[in-house]
């Protein structure tokens, strides 16, 4: 084998190649950029949340809201590091972050926004940290992978039943409902 084998062929205007740009997380463009607002969003509601259950004069209500404005200040430095440019090591954050698996985010970030609810149960907490635990919830379903289709499943199916000896009926496999 020569070296010119081993390479893949060169992309137009310094592109990177699909299988570069999806990482191997199998998650499409436009999934990741959702993710990614979902992010930005849980961000900004939790820091309104969390600054408005801050005024009060209950220390548990002022800790959820100061774990909030922290879990807002976290969403922005992994998922939009531009917002936080006065912040050196923002895009290091930000480089380690995307390095992390989806199911390692959606753990990371249900955990954030589940403690400040665990803190102190109130509806601001819970409306402020929607967002961000339907980020981890986002990172979560990605985790899963890709939904298969009908025709691959009755196959399967028809494999199976072939392997354990059933009789299989010839003709049009129509899948089964689950």
């Amino acid at each position: 084998m020569n070296s010119q084998e081993e390479q893949p062929p060169p992309q137009p205007d310094g592109a990177a190649s699909p299988a570069a740009q999806n990482d191997g997380d199998g998650m499409t463009w436009w999934y990741r950029w959702l993710c990614r607002l979902a992010g930005i969003f849980g961000g900004i509601s939790c820091a309104f949340a969390g600054l408005l259950n801050c005024v009060t004069i209950y220390p548990l209500n002022i800790a959820a809201g100061v774990w909030m404005m922290l879990n807002a200040f976290i969403l922005f430095l992994c998922e939009a590091p531009f917002c936080c440019q006065f912040v050196e090591f923002a895009n290091v954050v930000s480089a380690k972050a995307d390095k992390l698996r989806p199911w390692q985010k959606a753990l990371f970030y249900c955990g954030m926004a589940i403690f400040p609810i665990m803190l102190s149960l109130t509806l601001t907490t819970l409306l402020g940290n929607a967002i961000a635990f339907a980020t981890g919830v986002l990172y979560g379903l990605s985790a899963l992978g890709k939904k298969g289709d009908a025709i691959t499943y009755a196959r399967l199916q028809q494999l199976q039943r072939k392997q354990t000896g059933e009789e299989v009926p010839m003709g049009n496999v129509e899948p089964q409902a689950v």
